[in-house]
C-alpha cells in the first residue's frame, strides 16, 4: 500500500457520488472523480475538498460508457487503491414504449461503464496485489422493480459482474462488493410527488429515505473491510425489501 491511498469514483458531481468522495477525502484518500455533465458542479466539489481535507482532487469530465472515454482518463492513472463504480441513470416507464436507443443508454451507462472501468483498473491493482471494487447497485437488482426494467436488468447485471470478477480477483488479492441501494433521498429520487413520497417511505419499515452519506459511510467500510469479505451484494435499505 502507498503512503496515500488513491480512490477513483465516478459520477461523482451530486448525490451518492459527492458523498462518498467527501467521507473518503475525510479519511485521507487522493481521489478522482468523474462526471459526464455537470463540469462546473465536480470542479466545486473538488475545490472544496482539497481546502477543506488538503487531499488531492482531480476532476475529469467522461463518459463511463464510452470506450476511448474510459481509456483516456486511465492514461493519467499511475496508481488505484479503489475503484467506486457509482454513474449511473434511471428510466421510468412501460418496456412496450421504450426505444431501442434508451435502453442502451440505460444499460451501457449502468453496466457497461462497469466493465470498461474493472477491465482498465484491474492491472493497476494487480502491481499491489490489492484493491477494492465497489459497485453502487439497487435493491431493484436483487427483485426488480415494475416500469424499471431497464434500470433492474442493469442492477442485476451489475449484481452478477460483482460476484462473478470476485471469485476471478480473489487469487489476486482484489475484492469486489457491491451496495444494493434502497430509497436514497437524491434528486434521482425528485421526480416522486409528496404523496408518492409518502407512500413509499409508510413502506420502509426504517421510516425514511437513506441518506447519501449511509452510502458512503459504507462504501468506505467496504474499502477497509477484512480482506476475506469479497463477492458479496450488500443491501442497504431500511429494511425494506
Amino acid at each position: 500500500m502507498h503512503n496515500t491511498p488513491v480512490a477513483l469514483i465516478t459520477g461523482a458531481s451530486r448525490g451518492i457520488g459527492a458523498a462518498i468522495a467527501l467521507e473518503f477525502a475525510a479519511n485521507g484518500y487522493d481521489l478522482i472523480l468523474t462526471c459526464n455533465k455537470s463540469m462546473d458542479l465536480l470542479q466545486a466539489l473538488c475545490e472544496g475538498i482539497t481546502e477543506k481535507y488538503l487531499v488531492k482532487c482531480t476532476p475529469v469530465q467522461a463518459d463511463m460508457s464510452n470506450e476511448s472515454d474510459v481509456n483516456r482518463l486511465f492514461e493519467e492513472i499511475s496508481q488505484l487503491d479503489v475503484l467506486v463504480n457509482n454513474a449511473g441513470i434511471s428510466y421510468i416507464g412501460l418496456l412496450s414504449g421504450m426505444t431501442w436507443d434508451a435502453w442502451q443508454n440505460v444499460i451501457n451507462t449502468n453496466l457497461s461503464s462497469c466493465f470498461l472501468t474493472c477491465r482498465a483498473a484491474i492491472p493497476l491493482m494487480l502491481q499491489d496485489h490489492a484493491g477494492r471494487i465497489i459497485n453502487i447497485s439497487s435493491v431493484w437488482g436483487n427483485v426488480g422493480a415494475s416500469m424499471e426494467t431497464a434500470y433492474s436488468a442493469s442492477k442485476g447485471g451489475m449484481n452478477a459482474l460483482t460476484k462473478a470478477l470476485a471469485k476471478e480477483l480473489a487469487p489476486s488479492g482484489i475484492q469486489v462488493n457491491a451496495i444494493a441501494c434502497g430509497v436514497i433521498d437524491t434528486t434521482m429520487n425528485a421526480c416522486f410527488t409528496e404523496e408518492e413520497r409518502a407512500a413509499l417511505q409508510e413502506e420502509i419499515p426504517a421510516d425514511r429515505f437513506g441518506k447519501p452519506e449511509e452510502v458512503a459511510q459504507l462504501a468506505l467500510h467496504l474499502a477497509q473491510a477484512p480482506d476475506y469479505l469479497t463477492g458479496q451484494i450488500i443491501t442497504l435499505d431500511g429494511g425494506w425489501i
